[in-house]
């Protein structure tokens, strides 16, 4: 006796199911790794952003430390002769050099006698024959009168010879010379200052 095997017939729809449960089940095993972890490609950080700075960091250009501040210094430099006392010297110029030189001509005799003072205050008074005919030295209050007398005058705005005054019968005329100027006047023209000059002297005769 024949056997015959009965086949199921499926129907369409229930194929169409079946094969659309495959399909879903294939794509869901595609996007597992290897230990059934999702894709590493899904986990990855979004590329653009950036890496290896610290938040707040200042960048590597356009800002530099500002310099350190300088205070002004506590002690400034005091500019030279500053706060001391300035005194003038009592003695210009080289002590043996002549600081002034003064003849006298004239009077009655009609003689010429110099006084020729130093530096120093140190001075010696000539006769008519141009010979020492004395020596000494000042004081220091004396020395500082005639400074004063000399400077005063102003010898380089002094008229080289000043006339004009009275005629003095029998006067004195006078010769001045003083720190490269030399000045003339006779007894009834001389100038106050020049007079000054005079009393300031050692006399001319002793």
């Amino acid at each position: 006796m024949r056997t015959f095997r009965t086949v199921a017939a499926v129907r369409p729809g229930a194929a169409v199911r079946l094969a659309g449960a495959v399909l879903l089940g294939a794509a869901v095993l595609a996007g597992c790794g290897p230990a059934g972890s999702p894709d590493a490609s899904m986990s990855r950080a979004p590329s653009g952003l950036p890496s290896g700075l610290p938040s707040g960091s200042p960048t590597s250009t356009g800002d530099k430390p500002p310099p350190p501040s300088q205070s002004p210094s506590t002690n400034p430099g005091r500019s030279p002769g500053q706060g001391q006392s300035q005194t003038p010297s009592r003695n210009p110029g080289n002590a043996t050099e002549t600081l002034v030189r003064v003849t006298r001509t004239g009077g009655f005799a009609g003689q010429t006698h110099t006084v020729v003072v130093k530096g120093d205050g140190s001075w010696t008074r000539l006769d008519v024959k141009a010979q020492p005919a004395g020596t000494g030295k000042m004081s220091p209050q004396e020395l500082d009168a005639l400074n004063a007398a000399l400077a005063k005058a102003d010898f380089a705005h002094l008229p080289r010879v000043s006339t004009g005054g009275p005629v003095i019968y029998d006067g004195y005329t006078y010769a001045f010379v003083h720190d490269g100027f030399e000045v003339a006047s006779d007894q009834g023209s001389m100038p106050p200052a020049l007079e000054a000059v005079l009393a300031a002297l050692p006399p001319f005769t002793g």
